[in-house]
């Protein structure tokens, strides 16, 4: 045992040992393997321990596993251990974990079947591949067809991609997607759209060719081989199709969960359609033919609209209507015919029932009888030597002869759209070379092998002998190229089997010899099997069970074939009667035209086949031979062998590449991957025996660069040599101690498997061990940090606890002193305290006692007084008491006296009573007592009037009682009369009197009641206003707190609608810039059909020999955007080159031809709406004429309204050069202090005399106007009346008789002055009307919208109300918006109008005054004096002389135009202009010019100058469009002539930065808005074209730069490449660094900057530049695996840095640039975060909210550690991260699109330079321009 081996096989050491289920398991090494050994320790992932036996004879050890680092690798070549079970784990990991399809084994690109739609076949992902090679890039078919087409056009050979694979594995999408890079990739030669056609060939054979199996829904049941052509520019020119036998079996027959062909369900779905009604179709259930697998329909297909994709694409190729609808009616009569029930006549005979309505659709379809057609089914011809005769059939051969039609019918119904596909494919440009796809069946074994499987696996075994030539050849031209020793490698050589099939008496022709036989039979040919094959070949074997059958050792499997069948099958027989009744259909051609030779059949097209001398294969018999001879006919076994045959003679003269589909699992499982399906079709298709070639060699191999880079860690200081071959040598004898184990080459090292994986655990080892010791050292220096740490500490707490116990010592000391002091001062206080207490007591006592002595003899004084007052009102009582008693007793006596005197008196009174004196005596007593009485009563109320004052709250009840009183009182005095009534009254009063005071007393007590209430309310109110205030206090805190939140809620709304608005502003503004890219993206598409248009036209003039005439100009009478972008001159000379050109252009390309005469029309379509418009134009000017002769004499009145004005206009122009003259006489009269211009200089004279002049000649000129006036009026009115003479009658009778007077022609001219004079006035007086009746109509009108608005504003106000808060708000500043937006619009409608006014008035006032001034100038010339003229001190101060100052225009020659645009644009030379000249200076020259042209008022030369220079400038960048200076120079140029345009416009928004003189340089004449459009639109197609170029020298430099190249060296190392050779990450001479993008950069900005470009657009050029560079990096990223690790993320990380450290270097940091990369950015910082915990996951979803959901994915599906310390990210990671993103809006799309171009803005920029100053160099050649 080697030490390798020795090394390997040691403890933890993990290896693969088979396994039942999973095929191969891995286990590890759970002790080291010594030799000899019979058994290995081992234990599995699951922890399961096992004791593996070695084989006792071969002592053969299990295989060991790959490092992890391999694990995943693109190419399976790469792996250091190549074998069956490294293979398969690799191609698990990648399919299940990482959820990648393709993977690379040499020159293999194996394929799974993923069961899902993946979103990487896009445009952009086309894209990507382009130009790529196919080892830097992750596997994809798209890179295989890339590999194909660039060998194609670099070693000027064809190519074939042979995609194989069984039914299920997905060759028919890969074939597919590979056609449609080449579509999308190469183009088409012509315009005819060869590619869609070539795509459109799939949904056809598929339709006819594919049918669902239990295997696959869309499973191809034929083998096709296209050849798609291209002309020497490699463009798509056509394609061809061959195919190779066709199951035509399923026609008849489909067995369970199966279905037919796609079309026939199509058409039963799309049975209800109107053209399909004569189909008579209905349910596919209704037909034996599709309901016998029972599973019509395929989920998730709709078998109509997929009937609407075949029938366009059968247009698309040019098969008609008329031809698909015949098409369908072969494929429904099929359906019918599979309908037609046979039965049984008798035992040997049937018969079909009359009328049988399938029979009758089939023969209606056809158009063949019924009779004819039901009698050849039932019936077969004989013939004989001698005779013929007519044999019935029994019910089971007339069945299977049915079947054989129908398989017939469609089998010629293939080969025919095969062939008119072929047709349609095919141009008669010649084909320079093509590349093949071969879409083919893989090997096949089943339970039951038939003839089918039996041709299947014939063809494998063809095509895996070529693929392992092919592999074989490579290897030893591999090994020969770097010259080393070649040995012999030995391989599987399956020729022994090819011969066992195809070689003379081999299984075919022993087949076909049978089926000659008369009464051959499958038993007789199986016994002919075994006599002849079963002892002589090794190969062939005899089931043990039967004898109809034959088992074949194929190179994958073996399989056992039956035999039943097979001579049917191949004789392919059907019956010739039913043929030739299909022949003699009249009535439908296309299946007559079925069954024609080939030479006679019509191409529905129209089209006669191209004869491009290619030959076409066909599985179809020879056409020359009589087909009813059965000795002649090919069988189909003959048929597949000369196809086959043709087909490797094909593939052996292209170069193949080969694609290998494999089908995961058998239940369609999206990413399910099956370990024993995997193996069984890895070994069927020739993937592990390119592994074992491989294996066998050197697989493994390294540059010495790379092993170099890699395995530097293996190297001593001393070992490293300048030479690095010589290092490497050096090295691996040291390492690698077995020479046979690596052979050095030229420029590589070759490994034998295994070594790589012992050099990397070397490596590892290396590096470990190098951990270990930095870890040790780390760890050391840590420790001893720490022990310094704790030492430090430790004394520094020693030295601050020593200085604690000594500072409280010193405080104890300090307290102890303290307590003695504070004792002895406390000892004396206590004492002062207890002394001045006892004195203190000892003074209250004696205080006490003495006061309590003197209350005491104080008490006895007051009660010995109080005893006095006591005695002294006691006796007073008794007195009283004694006294009161002594007066009632004295009262009593009187009374009772008085009383006995009244009774005595009464009687008297009674007496007297009687007499009428006594009464009256009696009366006035009474009112005396009355009287009395009153006085009582009012001194009563008064009282009682004091007391209602008092009593405030009684003054009612009082007041009450007070008229009760009186009312009693007035009622005793109405009872006067009855004096008894009255003295019972008064009687009554008093006790009223008595009772009035007791309710006096008792409202006394109440008072004191409600005062005691009152109190109490007042105090319950007081204390409820307490209350109510702390309830107030609580409301104002709560109206605060709602009026802070109210404020809160304001200002979140406010914060709402501001980030509302920002967000509507950013929609707006994304928005704009979308519509900005759309225009400027249809701008580039319109150049590229300019340029488009002009190539065509070049190339037709080419073709057809015809010399280009000179340009003509024609009249510029169009608007600037025709003369732009129109050439009416050159349409019309390529018109008349058509014309003149028919006979020479017949062979030119139709669709080139075709096109230019669609243009020749338009053209003349064009060319005669233009001569119409001319006519119409005429036609409206000869009208208009006439109408203006009819009302000329109506317009008298208002041309002399226009003098009228004109002479105002005059008036207010000369009053204000008077106010003017009048003002500078003031000013210099007032300034005396200068000496030049005081009173009495001669420069005051001067001027003063020609101010005077020029006023005088003022007056005499508007002198000279009123007199020119009033004769032209008279004039004309005289011209007038001449004119009118016959037709007046009494004014012009009257005119005549003034005439006839003395003065007669002052009359006359006084009476037509007045008559005048009337009709102005009276046509004032209507204009006058006419306002006043307009301004009350608007006036009328506005307040009607003033009313409307009122409405709608209370409307809205209204609504408003009802709307709550937040939302009355937003609807309010809404509303307001809106308003202010209707405003601010017609304020900028009147604002436009008002600026068209004024540029009107302003021309018009330009003119008048130029006019005045020429004449002016002319009448001052001639009255100045010689004096004046020959003074000296007059000619400084003389004002015409400024006119000869430079006006900052240049003029030229009509004729110079050429030479200017050919000196300044198309021969200019940028590099000069911009080191010696002034940014810009082609801009400012071309202005000028233009300035002159607009001040003469040449709008033909304003026209033509601005057309030719635009046209120029694009003539210079066609030309020179690649060169980038020229391209940034005219870039510069043209915005800078935009903005002079701007500035110089007249327009108030460009002139706010003007200087004064500036001012005055604007264009005065003509308005060139238009024409700053079209400049715009050229400056964005040459920003796009700037952009492209730049994009075009960044293109190879980005990948290099940003991703390959090791900016921080050492930090990444290089992985093991395998077969396919990827770009080396380490910088060789030659290679871009990011050092070269920063360089390229730096000379762009500064190329920029010297030409002048405006800072802004430098800012966006290097934002788009930035974003080019990031697009392409993250996009090469996302599909390159062995980009993805964490020291490349780290890479990334430092080249973004330097970009932006460039960038602030710039200054560029705030355009934008920046934020492009964030999405790369982001990605280098996926790729170094950890990957491990939901908190990391959680960090990745935020951090990473610039990449999409699929990046994301991706990149850590592609994560790859390139060390082993690095570890990979699990499923369940990614699973959580796309769990957590699931939410995101945002587009599924992958890649970045790298042809997105940000859209352009040019703000305006405006320039300082004076034109004035600007000189022009001699350099230029523009000595023909003149100064003006």
């Amino acid at each position: 045992m080697n030490r390798e081996l020795e090394y390997m096989f040691v403890q933890s050491a993990r290896v693969w040992i088979p396994d039942a289920e999973e095929v191969w398991k891995s286990a590890e090494l759970t002790k080291d393997y010594k030799n000899g050994d019979a058994s290995l320790q081992l234990m599995l992932e699951d922890g399961t321990s096992i004791d593996h036996k070695l084989d006792p004879k071969t002592k053969n050890l299990p295989y060991l596993r790959n490092p992890d680092i391999l694990v995943g690798e693109n190419d399976l070549t790469a792996l250091s251990y190549l074998h069956e079970p490294a293979v398969l784990h690799n191609l698990k990991v990648r399919f299940i974990d990482s959820k990648l399809i393709y993977t690379y084994c040499g020159i293999v690109l194996v394929a799974i079947n993923p069961y899902e739609t993946l979103p990487i076949y896009g445009s952009e992902i086309i894209n990507a591949y382009s130009g790529q090679n196919m080892g830097d890039m992750d596997p994809h078919i798209f890179a295989v067809a890339e590999e194909a087409y660039k060998q194609m056009a670099r070693d000027e050979r064809n190519q074939s991609i042979i995609v194989s694979g069984e039914s299920g594995a997905g060759k028919t999408v890969s074939a597919k997607y590979a056609m449609r890079y080449f579509a999308t990739v190469s183009g088409s030669a012509s315009e005819a759209n060869v590619e869609e056609k070539v795509l459109a060939s799939n949904p056809i054979m598929e339709a006819i060719g594919n049918a669902k199996t239990t295997r696959n829904d869309n499973s191809s049941r034929f083998g096709k081989y296209i050849e798609i052509g291209f002309d020497n520019r490699y463009r798509i020119i056509g394609a061809n199709m061959r195919t190779y036998l066709l199951e035509k079996s399923r026609v008849v027959f489909q067995a369970d969960e199966e279905r037919n062909y796609h079309i026939f369900y199509q058409l039963c779905a799309s049975a209800n359609l109107s053209e399909f009604k004569n189909l008579r179709l209905s349910s596919a259930n209704d037909f034996l033919y599709t309901r016998q697998g029972r599973s019509p329909v395929i989920e998730g297909v709709d078998d109509a609209k997929e009937l609407c994709t075949t029938r366009h694409a059968f247009t698309l190729l040019g098969i008609n209507e008329s031809y698909q609808i015949g098409l369908f009616q072969v494929l429904a009569a099929i359906l019918h015919l599979g309908n037609v029930e046979i039965k049984d006549r008798d035992s040997d005979s049937s018969i079909i029932a009359p009328n049988n309505r399938h029979l009758t659709a089939f023969c209606e379809l056809v158009g063949v009888t019924y009779q004819d057609m039901s009698h050849w089914l039932c019936h077969r011809k004989l013939k004989t030597a001698t005779e013929t005769y007519i044999k019935p059939l029994p019910r089971l051969q007339a069945t299977n002869a049915r079947d054989a039609l129908s398989k017939h019918i469609y089998a010629k119904l293939f080969n025919w759209i095969v062939e008119h596909v072929n047709k349609a494919l095919v141009t008669n440009v010649k084909q320079h070379s093509f590349i093949g796809v071969l879409d083919i069946y893989g090997f096949e074994t089943f339970e039951i092998n038939s003839f089918e499987q039996f041709c299947i696996n014939y063809a494998n075994e063809k095509l895996q002998q070529q693929f392992n030539m092919h592999v074989f050849k490579l290897e030893q031209e591999e090994y020969m190229k770097e010259q080393i020793p070649w040995t012999l490698i030995d391989f599987y050589d399956n020729q022994p089997c090819i011969n066992l099939i195809e070689a003379k008496m081999g299984i075919l022709d022993l087949l076909d010899e049978e089926c000659k036989m008369p009464k051959g039979s499958d038993d007789s040919w199986a016994q002919k099997l075994y006599n002849t094959h079963l002892k002589t070949c090794s190969l062939f074997e005899k089931p043990r069970m039967s004898n109809r059958a034959f088992i074949i050792q194929h190179f994958a499997d073996k399989v056992e074939y039956q035999c039943e069948g097979f001579l049917e099958k191949n004789k392919d027989t059907v019956n010739e009667e039913q043929i030739n009744v299909l022949k003699a259909s009249k009535k439908f051609d296309l299946l007559v035209e079925l069954f024609q030779d080939e030479e006679k059949a019509t191409t529905p097209t129209g089209q006669v086949p191209g004869t491009g001398g290619r030959t076409r294969l066909s599985i179809k018999p020879d056409k020359g031979r009589d087909k009813s001879s059965k000795e002649h006919k090919k069988t189909v076994g003959c048929q597949f062998r000369n196809s086959l045959q043709m087909l490797m003679e094909t593939l052996n003269a292209t170069t193949p590449h080969y694609v290998r589909c494999i089908k995961p699992n058998d239940f369609k499982l999206a990413f399910s991957f099956d370990p024993k399906r995997a193996v069984q079709q890895l070994r069927a298709c020739g993937v592990l025996e390119t592994i074992r070639i491989s294996a066998a060699g050197f697989p493994s191999r390294w540059t010495y660069q790379e092993f170099f880079s890699r395995y530097r860690v293996l190297m001593k200081q001393k070992d490293v040599l300048h030479d690095k071959k010589l290092t490497c040598k050096n090295v691996l004898e040291k390492l690698v101690q077995d020479q046979d184990k690596y052979q050095f080459g030229k420029t590589k090292i070759f490994f034998r498997a295994g070594q790589v994986a012992y050099l990397e655990k070397l490596r590892a080892d290396k590096l470990r061990a190098a951990c270990i010791r930095i870890q040790k050292t780390i760890r050391c220096w840590l420790a001893r940090k720490k022990f310094l740490r704790q030492r430090s500490a430790a004394i520094t707490i020693q030295r601050f606890t020593r200085g604690y116990q000594a500072r409280c010592l010193a405080k104890f000391m300090r307290r102890t002193q303290a307590a003695t002091v504070i004792q002895k001062y406390q000892r004396m206080c206590v004492e002062r305290k207890r002394y001045r207490q006892k004195q203190a007591a000892a003074l209250a006592m004696q205080t006490i006692l003495r006061a309590y002595m003197a209350r005491q003899k104080y008490q006895a004084l007051l009660r010995e007084h109080k005893a006095i007052i006591i005695q002294k009102h006691v006796r007073g009582w008794l007195a009283r008491c004694w006294y009161k008693r002594c007066l009632e007793a004295i009262v009593y006596l009187q009374c009772c006296i008085r009383r006995m005197r009244a009774k005595r008196e009464l009687k008297k009174l009674k007496i007297e009573a009687r007499s009428v004196e006594h009464f009256k005596k009696l009366n006035k007593g009474m009112e005396n007592k009355i009287m009395q009485l009153q006085r009582k009563i009012d001194e009563q109320h008064k009282d009682n009037r004091l007391i209602s004052e008092k009593l405030v709250t009684l003054e009612s009840s009082y007041a009450s009682e007070s008229e009760r009183m009186r009312g009693e009182l007035s009622r005793l005095r109405g009872a006067e009369e009855d004096a008894k009534n009255k003295a019972n009254q008064v009687l009554s009063l008093l006790e009223e009197l008595e009772r009035l005071k007791k309710e006096l007393s008792v409202t006394q007590q109440e008072k004191k009641t409600i005062e005691d209430w009152a109190h109490k309310y007042r105090d319950e109110m007081e204390k409820m206003v307490s209350e109510l205030k702390d309830q107030n206090g609580l409301l104002k805190k709560e109206k605060d707190d709602l009026n802070r939140r109210i404020q809160e809620q304001g200002q979140q709304m406010t914060e709402k609608m501001t980030r509302a608005i920002a967000q509507e502003t950013q929609q707006l503004e994304t928005d704009l810039n979308e519509e900005r890219s759309r225009y400027q993206n249809l701008l580039t598409e319109h150049l590229r059909l300019e340029e488009k248009y002009e190539d065509l036209k070049e190339e037709f003039a080419h073709s057809s020999n015809v010399s280009k005439p000179g340009h003509r100009r024609t009249d510029s009478t169009h608007s600037s955007n025709e003369s732009e972008y129109t050439y009416n001159s050159e349409y019309a000379e390529s018109e008349e080159g058509h014309r003149a050109g028919d006979d020479v252009t017949r062979g030119m390309d139709t669709s080139l031809t075709l096109k230019l005469q669609k243009r020749v029309t338009e053209l003349e379509q064009e060319k005669q709406s233009l001569r119409n418009e001319l006519e119409n134009k005429e036609d409206q000017f000869q009208r208009a004429r006439a109408r203006d002769d009819a009302q000329f004499r109506k317009a008298r009145g208002a041309e002399l309204e226009y003098e009228s004005l004109k002479r105002q206009e005059l008036e207010s122009e000369n009053k204000k050069l008077r106010h003017d003259l009048a003002e500078m006489r003031q000013s210099l009269l007032a300034d005396a202090a200068t000496g030049a211009g005081a009173p009495g200089s001669p420069a005051y004279k001067v001027l003063l005399d020609q101010l005077n002049a020029s006023c005088e000649e003022l007056e005499v000129r508007k002198e000279e106007v009123l007199i020119l006036r009033s004769q032209l009026v008279s004039q004309k009115e005289a011209l007038h009346h001449k004119d009118e003479k016959e037709t007046m009658t009494e004014p012009s009778v009257f005119a005549q008789d003034v005439n006839k007077l003395k003065d007669a022609d002052e009359l006359k001219q006084a009476y037509v002055g007045l008559k005048d004079t009337n009709r102005l006035l009276e046509q004032q007086l209507q204009t006058q009307r006419r306002t006043y009746d307009s301004e009350v109509e608007s006036l009328r009108g506005e307040l009607q919208n003033v009313k409307e608005e009122n409405n709608r504003q209370q409307q809205l106000l209204a609504q408003n109300l009802q709307l709550p808060p937040e939302a009355r708000i937003e609807a309010s500043l809404q509303h307001e918006i809106t308003r202010l937006t209707n405003e601010n619009l017609d304020l900028m409608e009147q604002l436009e109008k008002q600026d068209r006014t004024i540029r009107k008035l302003k021309k018009q006032l330009k003119v008048y005054s130029k006019r005045i001034g020429e004449m002016g100038a002319g009448q001052t010339e001639g009255q100045t004096s010689p004096g004046q003229m020959v003074e000296e001190p007059i000619h400084p101060v003389n004002i015409p002389r400024r006119e000869k100052d430079f006006q900052g225009m240049l003029e030229y020659k009509k004729e110079d135009e050429m030479k200017l645009v050919k000196n300044l644009i198309l021969e200019l030379k940028p590099r000069g202009v911009a080191v010696n000249l002034i940014p810009g200076l082609p801009a400012y020259i071309l202005f000028m010019c233009l300035r002159h042209a607009d001040y003469v008022n040449d709008d033909q030369k304003v026209r033509t100058l601005l057309t030719s220079t635009i046209n120029s400038i694009k003539k210079i960048l066609k030309k020179r469009g690649d060169d980038f200076e020229t391209v940034s120079f005219w870039l510069a140029n043209t915005c800078r002539f935009l903005h002079c345009l701007k500035q110089y416009s007249g327009e108030q928004a460009f002139m706010k930065h003007n200087s004064v003189r500036q001012n005055e340089h604007c264009l005065s004449n003509f308005d060139l808005a238009e024409y700053r459009q079209v400049i715009s639109d050229l400056a964005i197609q040459i920003y796009q074209q700037l952009v492209k170029c730049m994009e075009n020298i960044l293109q190879p430099m980005i990948v290099c730069g940003m991703l390959e190249h090791e900016t921080i060296q050492g930090v990444s190392g290089v992985k093991p490449t395998g077969l396919r050779k990827r770009t080396s990450s380490i910088a060789d001479e030659g290679t871009y660094t990011l050092d070269s993008i920063v360089r390229q950069l730096s000379a762009f900005h500064s190329t920029m900057c010297q030409h002048g470009t405006d800072p802004e657009l430098i800012k966006q050029v290097v934002k788009q530049l930035f974003y080019i560079i990031g697009a392409v990096t993250l996009n090469n990223l996302l599909l390159r695996k062995d980009m993805c690790s964490w020291s490349k993320g780290m890479q990334i990380r430092y080249n973004v840095s330097q970009l932006e450290e460039w960038l602030r270097d710039k200054g560029l940091m705030n355009c934008g640039a920046k934020e492009t990369l964030e999405p790369l950015i982001q990605a280098a910082q996926l790729l170094q975060v950890k990957k491990k915990t939901d908190e990391d996951a959680e960090a990745i979803c935020t951090m990473c909210h610039a990449l999409t959901t699929a990046q994301i994915v991706k990149v850590l599906n592609l994560y790859t550690p390139v060390n082993e310390f690095e570890e990979r990210v699990s499923v369940a990671f990614i699973r959580t991260i796309q769990t957590r993103l699931r939410d995101r809006c945002e587009s599924p799309q992958l890649l970045m699109d790298t042809k997105m171009i940000y859209p352009v803005t040019f703000p305006f920029n405006p320039s300082s330079l004076a034109l004035e100053t600007i000189q022009i160099p001699t350099s230029l050649n523009l000595g023909f321009l003149t100064r003006v």
